[in-house]
Formats: C-alpha cells, structure tokens, sequence
C-alpha cells in the first residue's frame, strides 16, 4: 500500500468530526425506522398510521420537531465537511485531489444505487451527484459558503410554498394520502426538489463550517455555547410552528407542504445548535461512551447500510409494514442503537476500517488494502 493510500493515523483525525457524525448516523435511524416500519405518508403524515396512542402521538410529534430532517442535515453538513477534507488530505499528498474525489464519489453513487434498489430513501446517490459542486466550491470562504448554502434552503422553502398554491388534494398520492397512489407529478418535483437542495445548502454550509474552524471543534467553549443558545433559539419555534401547522388544520392536504416550509428554515439551524452541543460535550474528558460514539462515526457508512438491512428484514420482513405504531417503533430503535454502539468500537479495535468502508476504499485506490490492525 502506497502512502497517499495509507489510512488516517489516530492523531491525524478530527475527534469532533467523529462524534458527530456518530450522534448524526444513530439519529438518522429515528426518522428512516418510521419508513421501514409503516406505509410511505406516515412518514410526512402523523395522522396517516401508526399514531393510535397518546404515546405514539407524543414519539410522533417530538421526532417532527427534534429530529426530521435534522440528523440528516448534520450528516449533509459532515459530507461536505469530509468532502473537504478528503481532497485537501488527496493535494498534500500530491494526488490529483478534484479527480481522485470524482472517482470516490463514482463509486458511493454505485453503493447508492444498490442501496436504493432495496429502499426508496437512500441519500447516498444525492450526496455522490451534488459532490462536483462541492469539489467546485470548496475553496471559497465560508461567508460565501454559507450564502450558497442558504440560497438553497430558501429555493426548497419557496418550491414547496408555491407547489401547495397550485395542486388539488388528489395530486398529494402517497406523499400524504394515499399509499396506493403515486403522487402527482408537481408534487413530485417539489418532494425531490426539498430533497435535493436542503441537502445541497447543508453540504455548502457543512464546508463552511470547516473553513470556518467550527465543526472540527476547534473554537473555546463560550462560542460553541452562545452558538447553541442562538441557533436552538431560531430552530425550535420554527421547527415547533410547522407542526403546530398540520395540527390546527387536522394533517389537512391543503396545508400538506406549505406545513412543511417551517420545518425546511428551522433544519439547518438547529442541526448547527445539536453540532455546537455535540461539540462541548466531546470537549469534555473521554469516557466510555464517547469512544463509542466516535467508533460509530468512524463505521458511519457500515452502520447506515446496516440499520436498513435490520430494518426492512424486521420491520418489514418479519413484523409487517404498518403493524407497529410509532412507541413501539422507538423500541425498535434504541435496540438497534444498543446493537451498533456494542460493535462498532470492538470492530474497530481488530481491523482499520469498517466492513464498507474498507471495500469502498479498496475500490477507490484499486488496490488490496490492509485491514487488520
């Protein structure tokens, strides 16, 4: 193995990147487990199924509030902040970074696509086909970052405002009312288009934060604390308003996504106040759990891969889709938490990298790499 190809030594890597990308791969699991586990409106539509208690109704609206679409802007953000990181590591090297990254992101579009051919709400194939962008605009500051980046949240926040002026409740299908009833093609176009560029504008300000210095956790304390208080003071009572929303009005299709443009503004705010604390947690002196937190983190791709195969053979295979309400789909969660933070850390003690990870790093260099430390 050739040393542009060697893995990242221990003090090389970046502890804050890994703690949060663990607390951000265990999180994401909230949101995808209601997927696996009940048809495709519940996931947008509480009222849909799987709310047929006070506690399924109290599990449902906190993950609205505190979770949907959050974790997956912190695992944006994470992406583009690895993006950067990856190429700039590729340059000192002496690689051809930009090339070298197109060929890695190739290769996540591969995993993506036979990850989507078993479930329709991969990420994997977005993030490959947004990383040109990235790559693109890596080198600019983080105030341009930043702006990019919120351009698009604005654009997916104004694309679903303006679709929800212009449908009938029947084009809604199975995004909100219907499981058996693909939606229509407007609705289509701004479900994907949400997807697209609130994943896009996380990314962007993902690279912004680490040009910035604050994702890797590099900033004292007080910042990271008045960062928290400040973005958690936005995010929340939008995040709160989008819901408040859909509950005044019944989950009525009328206000199906122009309830979900609170929710788009508030994401990234408040996936940066869950990284500032995150991050004073991780400044805190090890223990335990933060190691295995970061074990998961550094086994991110594994352990996403591995929460869909646990979920679609026992949520969908064995239980049934729609046979468990939301409490009970919780349950399901932690178990699976419990499992990947007991493996990831003794995995990670005997070999170098996790079971994908190594594969698609094999496949990146084109060459046999070692993976037993």
């Amino acid at each position: 193995m050739t040393d542009t190809a060697a893995p990242i030594t221990r003090s090389e890597r970046i502890t804050n990147l890994d703690t949060v990308r663990g607390i951000a791969t265990l999180g994401i699991l909230v949101m995808n487990a209601v997927s696996f586990g009940l048809p495709q409106p519940a996931y947008f539509n509480l009222d849909y199924a799987g709310s047929d208690t006070a506690l399924d109704w109290i599990v449902g609206v906190l993950g609205e509030v505190f979770v949907d679409q959050k974790t997956m802007a912190m695992f944006s953000m994470l992406f583009g902040a690895g993006i950067v990181v990856f190429a700039d590591r590729a340059a000192a090297k002496g690689r051809r970074a930009n090339w070298l990254s197109l060929w890695r992101n190739t290769l996540l579009l591969v995993i993506g696509g036979v990850h989507a051919a078993f479930w329709f709400g991969d990420v994997l194939m977005l993030y490959a086909v947004c990383s040109p962008v990235l790559l693109l605009l890596r080198t600019r500051s983080a105030r341009t970052l930043f702006i990019a980046g919120g351009v698009c949240l604005a654009l997916s926040a104004l694309t679903m405002a303006a679709v929800q002026a212009e449908i009938e409740a029947g084009d809604l299908g199975d995004y909100w009312i219907d499981e058996n009833t693909a939606m229509g093609e407007d609705v289509q176009f701004a479900v994907l288009a949400d997807f697209g560029m609130r994943a896009l504008g996380a990314m962007l300000i993902g690279v912004g934060l680490f040009r910035a210095d604050i994702i890797q956790g590099r900033r004292p304390a007080e910042f990271y604390r008045r960062l928290a208080a400040w973005s958690l003071g936005i995010g929340v009572p939008l995040s709160i308003l989008g819901v408040a929303i859909h509950l005044a009005n019944d989950w009525n299709p009328d206000v199906a996504l122009i309830g979900a443009v609170p929710n788009i503004l508030a994401t990234v705010p408040m996936a940066i106040g869950y990284i500032a604390l995150i991050t004073l947690w991780n400044q805190r002196d090890d223990t335990r759990l933060h190691e295995r937190v970061r074990a998961v983190g550094r086994m991110a791709l594994t352990n996403y891969l591995t929460q869909t195969i646990m979920g679609l053979t026992i949520l969908g295979a064995v239980i049934g889709v729609g046979e468990l309400g939301r409490a009970e789909i919780f349950v399901f969660i932690l178990i699976v938490w419990a499992v990947q933070l007991a493996w990831s850390e003794p995995w990670l003690k005997r070999f170098r990298f996790g079971p994908f990870e190594w594969l698609w790093r094999v496949a990146t260099y084109r060459k046999l790499q070692p993976i037993r430390r």
